[in-house]
């Protein structure tokens, strides 16, 4: 059996920074792929976003995106150092950039010149909001949620919000490695490399999903409702005697379940409940009915009782917590390399396993050996 990891021999030239590129990149050296990181002199941006940071003072906002990668710092504007930034594209099977559109072509980095000389090379590109009217737009996570209307379906209906974590930079990093991977299989079939192009702003609107899809189909906007699901009832958090219950009883079954073990059967059979839709409508009154029950007891009992009733529900739990329940459910998430603690990769290939053998790397840790390799 062949135990090499998947992308063995793949040479990743990460000309990216901060988070969407890198995350590609990323996921790319966790599937075993060759990832050289070049840096500026002044290094990724997130090497100084902190706090967080871990024992040795290393900003942890950097640890999210660059495990399994080798750090080179080169200065564009020095003509030494832009030629073997070259170099590296030329030998590259796949460069993964995130500068604003038309930046690194005034340095002879773009796609065509690094195409023109390695015809094979898998070139993905991440911006804002693509390479036309918006291509000057700056692709800031938080910004391209608020004007790309996930902030307006997230929060209250008094205060929209951001999620609490970049997701959007994310996801584009996700479709970006899925692209490489299809540029890759083509470039097998066919021997020639191509340009991948992935934007924040349609990485957005896709992640949006049903809510998308709703306009879409109706022209009606998606409201905030908080934790309440727009389409199903009850798919909510409800108050229970010491916090917050994720409930998700997605069909009748499951909502008369829940009813039952609540104390509360005759909840299934009132015809304002009777059915999701009807539920929805009468979405105030169910809730009423429902936290009335849930107060007698703590989330805890409530979820253990419920999902031994086949219905879906949990406590909010905070991150420890939840890595805590990774661990009891015999999950291996976390990753230690060199005293660095990342979470690991969620692809598991049952014959080429991620190998995470380096840590995310100092700035220009690697510079030297790299130095070397494409001076000769």
């Amino acid at each position: 059996m062949d135990s090499r990891p998947a992308l063995d021999g793949v040479l990743v030239a990460d000309l990216s920074r901060v988070l969407a590129g890198p995350t590609t990149a990323m996921v790319l050296g966790d599937l075993g792929a060759d990832v050289i990181k070049v840096e500026s002199p002044a290094g990724d941006d997130t090497r100084r976003w902190g706090p967080p940071f871990d024992s040795q003072g290393r900003a942890a906002y950097h640890h999210a995106a660059n495990r399994n990668k080798r750090s080179i710092a080169l200065d564009f504007a020095d003509a030494g150092d832009l030629e073997l930034a070259r170099r590296l594209c030329s030998r590259a099977d796949v460069v993964i950039a995130n500068f604003r559109p038309g930046t690194l072509e005034r340095y002879g980095l773009g796609y065509d010149r690094t195409a023109a000389g390695n015809p094979g090379v898998v070139y993905c590109e991440i911006s804002g909001f693509g390479e036309e009217r918006g291509r000057d737009l700056p692709g800031y996570d938080p910004l391209v949620q608020a004007l790309g209307g996930l902030m307006s379906v997230t929060g209250t209906p008094e205060q929209p919000l951001k999620v609490g974590v970049a997701l959007v930079d994310v996801i584009a990093g996700l479709y970006g490695a899925i692209g490489v991977l299809a540029a890759l299989r083509e470039r097998d079939r066919g021997g020639t490399g191509q340009r991948v192009t992935i934007n924040l702003l349609h990485v957005t609107l896709a992640a949006l999903a049903n809510q998308a899809a709703g306009w879409l189909a109706s022209g009606l906007l998606p409201e905030r409702l908080g934790n309440v699901h727009p389409s199903i009832e009850p798919f909510a958090t409800f108050r229970a005697k010491d916090g917050d219950l994720m409930v998700c009883a997605g069909n009748d079954a499951q909502f008369a379940a829940l009813a039952r073990v609540l104390g509360a059967p005759a909840l299934a059979s009132d015809e304002r409940f009777a059915d999701n839709r009807r539920r929805v409508a009468n979405r105030d009154a169910l809730r009423t009915a429902l936290e009335g029950a849930l107060a007698a007891r703590t989330s805890r009992e409530w979820a253990s009782e419920l999902g031994a009733a086949g219905v879906p529900a949990g406590p909010v739990q905070d991150v420890a917590e939840a890595f805590a329940l990774a661990e009891t459910l015999g999950l291996d998430v976390v990753a230690e390399t060199d005293g660095v603690r990342t979470v690991a990769s969620p692809v598991e290939l049952s014959r080429n396993p991620a190998v995470l053998d380096r840590r995310p790397p100092d700035h220009d840790e690697h510079g030297a050996e790299i130095r070397a390799w494409l001076e000769g």
